[in-house]
């Protein structure tokens, strides 16, 4: 410190600097949360993995029916660590997700399925899927329906709510889909459907089924679609590729275009066709074609269009 009177000298201007450099600092570092110089940094992030589990961040009604299967973690505390990709599409991709909980022994694995943003995403044959599937804002409509980056994004976030509306509604009317675990934006977490391997089920159409194992899985086959139609839906886009087979237990999956066939006009269409494609891989095998044509108007008459 300089006496009363004297100049400063560059040493004075130095350490006036000095205390003012860390006064500045300390000043953002209260009101950013940085780290002064010499000290651990203290984060939030989770002791492994990739996230804290994203549960919390999901309301009562973003999660799956109630109640909820034993091996889905619910714990706050719990980590999400992702362990790489199980599938890639026009709409969206499926990641493998573990969520565990700390030194514990739980943990469960899910698909999370996440939509992408709009510039990269190619959604084929949308307005006739959403035919009867409305926002209530009428700026959200006109917003879908121009096209525009906003309407773009409300066609994601009413496609990924639907599928897990879809799935919500579905396992409780006793269809085989995966559970749907919850929602977050546009990621949608569900049960994964796993083979004896612990790798994904394969899809119907990799099989090559005996004829007693095809005659069964299209009997489990006609039972979902039963149980679709009565519900009101068809699934819109059905085929080989979308059907998982798991241990032998037939399980529908990919329902984000799930077809509502009383509100959409061409839903008597859609219900036809989803039987039709499936059907012609039955067939191919061995399938009498008439059980095919015999499906249809059971599934016509289950929703109550004949």
């Amino acid at each position: 410190m300089r006496s009363r009177g004297r100049a400063r000298t560059r040493e004075d201007r130095g350490e006036v600097a000095h205390r003012s450099l860390d006064t500045t600092f300390a000043e953002y570092a209260a009101k950013y949360g940085l780290t002064p110089p010499g000290e651990e940094a203290v984060t939030d992030d989770p002791p492994y993995g990739d996230r804290w589990t994203t549960w919390p961040d999901s309301t009562p009604t973003q999660r799956g029916p109630r109640p909820h299967p034993d091996w889905v973690i619910t714990e706050l505390g719990a980590v999400d660590t992702e362990l790489g990709i199980l599938k890639t599409g026009k709409e969206a991709d499926v990641f493998l997700v573990e969520r565990s909980v700390p030194e514990a022994t739980r943990r469960t694995l899910m698909a999370a399925k996440r939509y992408r943003d709009p510039k990269h995403r190619m959604f084929h044959r949308d307005v006739g899927y959403r035919e009867g599937r409305r926002d209530r804002e009428s700026r959200v409509n006109r917003a879908m329906a121009k096209g525009s980056a906003f309407g773009r994004e409300a066609v994601a976030g009413q496609w990924a709510h639907a599928e897990f509306a879809a799935l919500s509604t579905l396992h409780s009317a006793g269809v085989a889909v995966p559970y749907p675990v919850q929602i977050v934006g546009t990621e949608l977490l569900m049960e994964f459907i796993d083979d004896d391997g612990g790798g994904a089920a394969p899809r119907l159409a990799q099989l090559r089924p005996d004829t007693a194992e095809l005659h069964d899985l299209w009997e489990q086959l006609a039972h979902n679609l039963s149980l679709l139609a009565l519900a009101g839906y068809a699934h819109g886009d059905l085929s080989a590729y979308n059907l998982l087979v798991q241990h032998g237990r037939l399980v529908v999956i990919d329902v984000p275009q799930i077809v509502d066939v009383v509100g959409n006009p061409h839903g008597r269409e859609f219900l036809d066709r989803d039987v039709r494609n499936v059907g012609g891989w039955f067939v191919a095998r061995g399938l009498d074609p008439a059980r095919v044509d015999r499906l249809g108007s059971d599934l016509a008459a289950d929703a109550r269009l004949d």
